[in-house]
């Protein structure tokens, strides 16, 4: 195992915690790129490149420098929101980039790990499999598994890893994600509404990167879903946050999603069934209090 790695979003969550994994492995030669500055300050040994993958024949003219073995794409648009109001936007880069990256893929006899979302799914009916039949209630989720479907069509070795409400610790993160977004709100002492009737399993991003990892090492093509074990209302969620950081619950309220008045419909009970990743990848099943408590030790490793 080893070989030509390419990152794609290596500024986000998922992609800086994948640079600094994949970085410390002597067999494999990275390269990360990203909009922007490189915000990783942890990684070592690897190289950089600044370069928005909505530019086809720059992002084209790269994969063929480099005839990467592996490609990770991590890069999306996930702001549910902004992708229901900016179609045209979301389409460009969870959608017509992957075009260009599936094609290279092809072209160099690569292996793609893409990372989906449960928000392919309608909510009516979770948890879900891997073989159940997706229906996006959002335009976030119908690019996603536009992008799924060109995968799926394209002849190459691809690994789908849908996986649910993303969150943990990296190098100047841009962006806030839930556990951050509750823990750093109730220590200021905000009143935080939390919908009560939405169901999610969330995902600590050192297990999605294990994810990826494993699907390299184990050779494994297809579909699988990474997530934590237990379906949680979002609400349950946030109380499991305060209890496990030692703050107080009474600045955390309930309130049902009708209240939100949000652009964009969200699915009311996903949750993955995880017996195949388990299975196939070895992946560790684990609950989000166990994975609050690995958060945890991160963040007091920083102070």
């Amino acid at each position: 195992m080893g070989g030509r790695l390419v990152i794609t979003g290596s500024n986000g969550l998922l992609g800086q915690k994948l640079v600094n994994l994949f970085s410390q492995l002597e067999s494999f030669e990275v390269t990360a790129i990203s909009r922007g500055v490189n915000r990783n300050e942890t990684a070592k040994n690897y190289t950089y490149t600044s370069i928005d993958i909505t530019d086809h024949i720059k992002l084209n003219t790269l994969l063929d420098d480099i005839k990467p073995n592996y490609i990770i794409n991590c890069a999306a648009m996930t702001n549910v929101d902004q992708c229901e109001k900016e179609q045209v936007e979301c389409d460009k880069i969870n959608v017509e980039a992957l075009k260009v990256i599936t094609k290279a893929t092809k072209k160099h006899d690569a292996h793609l790990i893409h990372i989906s979302t449960d928000f392919i799914f309608d909510g009516e009916n979770g948890p879900y499999s891997e073989e159940d039949k997706p229906n996006p209630i959002n335009y976030y989720g119908l690019s996603k598994l536009k992008g799924e479907v060109i995968l799926k069509e394209a002849q190459i070795n691809y690994t789908i890893l849908r996986t649910i409400l993303v969150y943990g610790l990296v190098d100047n993160m841009s962006k806030n994600n839930i556990v951050s977004w509750i823990k750093n709100g109730v220590e200021k002492k905000q009143t935080l509404t939390i919908v009560n009737d939405q169901f999610r399993m969330p995902t600590l991003v050192d297990d999605l990167a294990e994810a990826c990892f494993l699907a390299i090492q184990n050779t494994a093509y297809g579909i699988f879903n990474v997530s934590s074990s237990e379906l949680l209302s979002i609400y349950e969620a946030a109380l499991q946050v305060a209890e496990a950081f030692n703050l107080d619950t009474s600045y955390i309220k309930s309130i049902p999603t009708s209240q939100l008045k949000q652009p964009a419909k969200r699915p009311s009970k996903t949750g993955f069934d995880l017996s195949k990743s388990e299975k196939i990848l070895k992946l560790p099943i684990v609950t989000f209090k166990n994975r609050l408590q690995v958060f945890k030790n991160q963040l007091l490793k920083l102070e």
